[in-house]
C-alpha cells in the first residue's frame, strides 16, 4: 500500500478544517459529531417489498436508493446470496443504502459484499470516492450464545470521515433514522475543535486536571497522557475519564496530527467520547450535540463557552447505576410528598388519638405497588435523601412538601 505524501496529507487537512469551519457557520454550534455507532434489532428493521428482493426476482431495482447503487450490482449480488442467510443481508443492505442516502450523494454502497468486523460475518461498505468510511455489519461469525444473540441485530459504523464531508442535516437525518427503527446508538464521539489553540494550550490542559478543575462528582478522574510533552512539545493527547464507565475526553493537538509537526499548527481538539458502556445514549445527541458536550461536566461547558459564546442546556449522560439511584428516589420523592401533602393530617390525629393503636395501624402493612420492585437497602437511602429534600425546602416551617 502507497503512504500518501506529505503535501496530500496537508491538502486533506485542509480541506478538513475547511469542512469543519463550514460546518460551524452553519449550524451556529462549535460541536461537531466525528463518530456514530448504533445497532438495530432485526425485528425492527423494516423488509423490502416482496417484489424487490425475491432473490430470483427480475423486476428492477432502479428505483431503490439508485444513487447508492450505480448500474444495480450491489443489488444484483444480493439476488445470488443463500436463501439462509438472505432476509439478514436485505435488510442490512436497505439500512446501508438509508444511512448512505441520509450521509448525501457523495456516499455509495461498494459492490461487494466483505468480510464482518467485529464479530459480524459479513459488511456492507459505505463509500465515499472509493474508500470506506463507514459499514453495516451482519450475522455472527461464531456460535456462542453471545454470538447468536448478536445474529439478530445490524450494525452500523460511521468513521469521522463519514461525519466530516457529509451533506448538511446528516446529523438530524441519521437521528431520524435511529429513532424510526429503534435504535441503540452505541457511540457518539462529540468534537469541540480551537482552530487558533486557546490561552495556555496543552500546557492549560493538564494545570486544569491537577487543579481539580476536570473533576465530576468530587472524583478524578484517570489520566493518560501521550506524546512529547517537553517545553515546546507536539503531538499531545491528554487523556481523561474511562471508556469503561462509557465516557472519555481526548484533548489532543489536531494540526500536528493533519498537517505534521513542521506545519506549526494551533490547532487543538476537545473530544468527548461517549459509549453505552453503563450509559443510554440517546439520538438527540446527533441533533444536539453542544448541549451533551457542555453536560459532561463543568469543564466542558466552561471550554465550550470559550470557543463560541452560544446558549445551549447542558444534558448530562447519567451512568445507569445513577439512573437506577434516581428512579428509586423518584419514587421516594412522590410517596412522601402524598404523605405530608395528603396523608399527614389524617396521620397527626390518629397518632394523637390511638396511642398503641397507631402502631397496630403503621406496622406489617404491605408497601405501595410502585415501591415493591426496590429493595429495603434502596429504599433506605432513597427515603433519606428524600426526606433531606423535604426538610431543607420546608426549612422546618411545616409540612409543604414542594
Amino acid at each position: 500500500m502507497t503512504r500518501p505524501s506529505k503535501s496530500s496529507l496537508v491538502l486533506d487537512g485542509s480541506e478538513v478544517k475547511f469542512r469543519l469551519e463550514a460546518e460551524r457557520a452553519r449550524t451556529k454550534t462549535p460541536v461537531h459529531v466525528d463518530w456514530v455507532r448504533f445497532t438495530v434489532i432485526r425485528r425492527n428493521a423494516p423488509f423490502l417489498p416482496a417484489d424487490l428482493i425475491l432473490p430470483r426476482a427480475q423486476e428492477s431495482f432502479e428505483d431503490l436508493h439508485q444513487f447508492v447503487d450505480p448500474g444495480g450490482r450491489v443489488l444484483q449480488l444480493l439476488r445470488s446470496i443463500p436463501d439462509c442467510d438472505f432476509d439478514a443481508a436485505a435488510q442490512a443492505l436497505d439500512l446501508a443504502q438509508t444511512v448512505a442516502a441520509a450521509l448525501g450523494s457523495d456516499f455509495t454502497i461498494a459492490p461487494e459484499q466483505r468480510k464482518g468486523h467485529d464479530f459480524y460475518r459479513f459488511r456492507w461498505a459505505i463509500e465515499r470516492n472509493g474508500a470506506e468510511c463507514g459499514w453495516v455489519g451482519y450475522l455472527a461469525s461464531g456460535d456462542s450464545p453471545r454470538q447468536q444473540s448478536q445474529s439478530r441485530t445490524i450494525h452500523c459504523n460511521l468513521f469521522g470521515a463519514a461525519c466530516t464531508f457529509a451533506a448538511p442535516g446528516w446529523n438530524d437525518r441519521l437521528a431520524d433514522i435511529c429513532d424510526e427503527r429503534k435504535a441503540d446508538l452505541t457511540r457518539c464521539d462529540l468534537a469541540l475543535d480551537f482552530f487558533d489553540g486557546f490561552a495556555g494550550g496543552m500546557e492549560r490542559v493538564k494545570a486544569d486536571y491537577e487543579a481539580g478543575l476536570m473533576n465530576v462528582g468530587g472524583r478524578m478522574l484517570k489520566p493518560n497522557m501521550l506524546g512529547n510533552w517537553t517545553s515546546n512539545g507536539s503531538e499531545r493527547s491528554f487523556y481523561f475519564g474511562s471508556k469503561e464507565a462509557g465516557k472519555q475526553t481526548n484533548v489532543y493537538e489536531k494540526g500536528d496530527q493533519l498537517f505534521g509537526v513542521e506545519a506549526g499548527s494551533r490547532w487543538i481538539r476537545a473530544e468527548l467520547r461517549y459509549g453505552n458502556k453503563l450509559r443510554v445514549l440517546s439520538a438527540d445527541m446527533l441533533r444536539r450535540p453542544a448541549d451533551f458536550f457542555a453536560g459532561a461536566s463543568d469543564w466542558h461547558a466552561a471550554m465550550l463557552a470559550e470557543a463560541d459564546a452560544i446558549k445551549v442546556a447542558p444534558e448530562p449522560v447519567r451512568t445507569t447505576a445513577r439512573l437506577a439511584l434516581e428512579t428509586v428516589e423518584a419514587e421516594a420523592v412522590r410517596n412522601l410528598r402524598w404523605a405530608f401533602n395528603t396523608a399527614a393530617p389524617t396521620m397527626a390525629a390518629a397518632f394523637t388519638h390511638l396511642g398503641d393503636g397507631f402502631l397496630e395501624l403503621v406496622t406489617n402493612q404491605k408497601l405501595p405497588g410502585r415501591l415493591r420492585k426496590f429493595a429495603p437497602a434502596e429504599l433506605a437511602r432513597a427515603f433519606e435523601s428524600a426526606l433531606g429534600r423535604f426538610s431543607s425546602t420546608a426549612g422546618g416551617a411545616g409540612p409543604a412538601f414542594a
